[in-house]
């Protein structure tokens, strides 16, 4: 009957009947079978892997059963020494064709273009220079691999859940052991059970256990194993495998949850959804209560119906549509109309290194993930090279040279892959002018017209043009001529040229002595000051001067030049950075590359913040938090109040002021799923994890609380602790969550974090997807959390509409 809320058996048994089709063989329920590429793949290829001229090793490659992973072999004279690799498609960010990779470029000429292509993967792993025997076997792979990444990147969720357990890294687990316990892990239980009996053993339990990327604690893993052994024999039978796996992944917390607004504990109303979702801050309509139904249940009669059951709860909790960020900032939204003074820009310092300024390569890989992060300023270190060609790399150090006419190559055609919006190239520009020339000639040739040669108005300029003005432009950083009005001729035009001095020279070149700014007027060719247009290079020459000079001149700090100033000025640097760009860049004595603190720069406006993205921590966390809206353009609108010349924002004083709206940011740190092991090759090192809440904004602002810590428990801990926060200046603050391994006797280690804007975080039952320390991925790591935010005592559904709120009080 419909109002006892239960499911019929028939239903469910239909159901089962249905998923277990689907989960035979992945490379069916992929549709594959009938492609050639992936036929080929799946019979295996020769390839040869490079590394560089001299390092070339035979690879063996083959896509799995699975259609997901691709096994890369390597076989030595010696079977003891037989060494294999595997990496998921999920893993690829691009498969470059042709030698578009530093390595393969070298081999240029001495073989066949497109007899080569590079998988380029996420995060900090390595790419994979391959060289194949033919080019029909290289357009295999590289078509094989695109296809395979693009059909799971167009997958809902639910087709995932319903087609490839394997792709959603066994999250969704529950919910296929309730509609088909054995079918969709057939394959794992019959590789498991080494003996072919029928039966697992407790070992091999531990071997599906990491077949299925579970890490369990030993003690709880015999524990649960012991309990369901109810035959007492050792060894598990089919139902009490299932039994061992459904306990393993239950999630009570949920269970909890859909109790809290189910009526009778089976289902949930379409108008109980709706409830819920409205004490969650979101759309309470019944036609979006009706959708998520129509989405994420997976039960036929429950869903013709407009019931959800707490199989489709869990799927919708764990989806990304519940996530912590707010999907809605997953888009560009806000007004990209603005003057470019107007923005933070996610912005690079020496682009070009891998690791530190000292000794480190130099390289174009930098520069590719920079720009595939949304990065919009890089930075260019150009010098006389041989051959008339010049070069980046960190002057005066033992870091390698790369030919600046291979960087531009790369940023032509990575410059607009992750944002439209424009890029701006810093040149640190310490060549001679006839190399000068060289180089205004590659930008010229290889840009085209995307590099921005002249105003887009002829009328004089009052504010620097907006990101949409700008879009699809390379803008040049640089020095520019100054023409001397004394001089010029009859018909207007320049007589002669001085030039403005370096960023650096007046707080310090990073790299050389202080220069004689006379002396350098001389060496910058009329050829690169052409280019320069809206990012004119100026040195800093006080804030009564900065506020009479045109908008397109722009001033570079040293961290602790700004951070001066901050304190001494700050209302003047947050005028002045209403109006003017400002670059900041790290103390030429982080020889390790290390970076600064960026929150005190954005504090006060400042849009450049530049850091070292090779150099992964805590400020890099920040950058990517700090970006991660507005669709990872690049791109973020600062808050009113540092938008305005007139403004009296004091980052250092902010009560009563501007941006001074009290808020109380309270959150529940309940569980977390599926923390990584940290130190793999001990066999018993299991996590005692402990989460870290941290605020960081303005200085009243920035705070740190912490749960208390789990002991021997890394794969569903339960802390059920609350954490508050009073803010002053909420639209600056950023909210980031660090999980850590407790250690007794040394610093703790960390194991992941989540970085994200307040003003991007959502209210009620939410999941915290956890990133590696690189910013990649850390999935299925997660926490499960509840966030509450109020103002003035008053609670309120949202904090886009309590920031809403606010800026409609100001």
């Amino acid at each position: 009957m419909l109002g006892s809320g239960k499911p019929p058996a028939t239903s469910s048994r239909e159901q089962r009947r249905k998923v277990a089709e689907k989960t035979t063989d992945p490379i069916k329920r992929l549709g594959l079978l009938d492609n050639e590429d992936i036929q080929v793949m799946m019979q295996g290829s020769s390839m040869v892997k490079v590394r560089s001229s001299r390092w070339q090793k035979s690879r063996s490659m083959r896509l799995l059963e699975d259609g997901l992973t691709v096994w890369c072999e390597s076989t030595k004279s010696s079977r003891k020494a037989k060494s294999q690799q595997t990496f998921a498609v999920t893993e690829v960010e691009c498969v470059r064709e042709g030698c578009q990779s530093e390595a393969l470029r070298r081999l240029s000429g001495s073989v066949q273009e497109n007899q080569c292509f590079t998988v380029v993967f996420r995060g900090a792993r390595k790419s994979l220079d391959l060289l194949s025997p033919c080019p029909d076997q290289a357009q295999r792979w590289v078509r094989g691999l695109r296809f395979l990444k693009e059909r799971v990147a167009n997958m809902t969720q639910k087709e995932k859940l319903d087609q490839y357990p394997v792709i959603m890294n066994f999250q969704h687990a529950p919910l296929f052991f309730s509609l088909t316990p054995y079918n969709w892990i057939r394959g794992y239980l019959r590789r498991a059970d080494q003996n072919q009996d029928g039966k697992m053993s407790y070992d091999e339990v531990k071997q599906l256990l990491q077949m299925i990327n579970i890490d369990l604690n030993e003690q709880y893993a015999r524990s649960l194993f012991k309990r369901c052994d109810r035959s007492g024999d050792g060894r598990l039978d089919h139902t009490e495998t299932e039994e061992f796996c459904r306990e393993l992944l239950r999630r009570p917390e949920l269970d909890a949850v859909f109790r809290h607004y189910s009526s009778n504990g089976c289902v949930l109303s379409t108008a109980e959804l709706r409830d819920f979702l409205g004490d969650q801050g979101e759309d309470a309509s019944l036609n979006h209560a009706q959708t998520l139904i129509l989405t994420y249940e997976l039960n036929d009669w429950a869903q013709r119906n407009l019931f959800m059951t707490q199989n489709g709860f869990t799927m919708y909790m764990l989806s990304l549509e519940n996530d912590i960020f707010n999907p809605d900032h997953a888009r560009v939204y806000q007004d990209m109309s603005r003057p470019l003074a107007h923005y933070f820009i996610s912005s690079s310092h020496n682009t070009y290194l891998t690791k530190d300024q000292v000794t480190s390569a130099s390289s174009t890989e930098p520069y590719i993930r920079a720009l595939n992060q949304g990065c919009r300023c890089v930075e260019l270190d150009c010098w006389d090279g041989d051959k008339g060609e010049p070069v980046i790399y960190h002057g005066h150090t033992l870091t390698s040279k790369i030919p600046f006419k291979e960087v531009i190559e790369t940023i032509a055609q990575y410059a607009f892959k992750a944002s439209p919006y424009p890029l701006i190239l810093s040149l640190e520009n310490h060549c001679s002018v006839e190399q000068q020339a060289v180089m205004a000639k590659h930008l010229r040739s290889i840009l085209g017209r995307r590099l921005l040669t002249r105003p887009l108005s002829d009328l004089p300029l009052k504010e620097l043009p907006s990101p949409e003005e700008l879009k699809g432009c390379i803008l040049v950083k640089g020095k520019k001529h100054t023409p001397h009005l004394t001089q010029l001729s009859k018909n207007g035009s320049f007589a002669s040229f001085s030039s403005s001095s370096e960023d650096e020279m007046a707080s310090g070149s990073k790299n050389t002595p202080k220069k004689d700014p006379a002396k350098v007027c001389s060496k910058l060719s009329q050829e690169m000051s052409a280019l320069v247009v809206y990012c004119r290079s100026v040195p800093f020459r006080g804030f009564e001067k900065t506020s009479k000079t045109y908008p397109n001149e722009m001033s570079s700090f040293s961290e602790s030049e700004a951070l001066r100033l901050i304190k001494d000025s700050g209302k003047l640097f947050v005028r002045h950075n209403s109006r003017q760009l400002s670059r900041i860049y790290p103390s030429g004595q982080r020889l390790q590359s290390s970076n600064y603190d960026p929150q005190e720069m954005w504090n006060c406006g400042c849009q450049m913040v530049a850091l070292n993205f090779q150099t992964p921590g805590e400020q890099m966390d920040l950058n990517q938090g700090r970006f991660l809206p507005n669709g990872r353009c690049g791109y973020i609108l600062k808050p009113g109040f540092l938008c305005s010349s007139s403004s009296s924002f004091d980052p250092e004083n902010t009560g009563g002021g501007p941006g001074h709206t009290p808020t109380q940011l309270t959150i529940r740190i309940i569980t977390a799923q599926q923390l990584p092991k940290i130190n793999t090759d001990k066999a018993s090192s299991i996590v005692d994890p402990q989460v870290w809440v941290e605020i960081h904004g303005v200085a009243i602002d920035n705070a740190r609380d912490k749960t208390q810590r789990i002991d021997n428990n890394g794969f569903n801990p339960r802390w059920d602790c609350t954490l508050s926060f009073q803010l002053q200046v909420p639209e600056l603050a950023l909210v980031r969550f660090v999980v850590e391994d407790h250690d007794h006797t040394a610093k703790n280690d960390f194991v992941g974090q989540f970085t994200c804007p307040l003003t991007s975080l959502r209210t009620g039952y939410r999941h915290v997807h956890l990133l590696k320390a690189d910013g990649s991925s850390l999935s299925p790591a997660t926490l499960f959390i509840h966030v509450k935010v109020s103002r003035k005592g008053i609670p309120v559904k949202s904090v886009s509409e309590h920031m809403a709120a606010c800026r409609g009080k100001v």
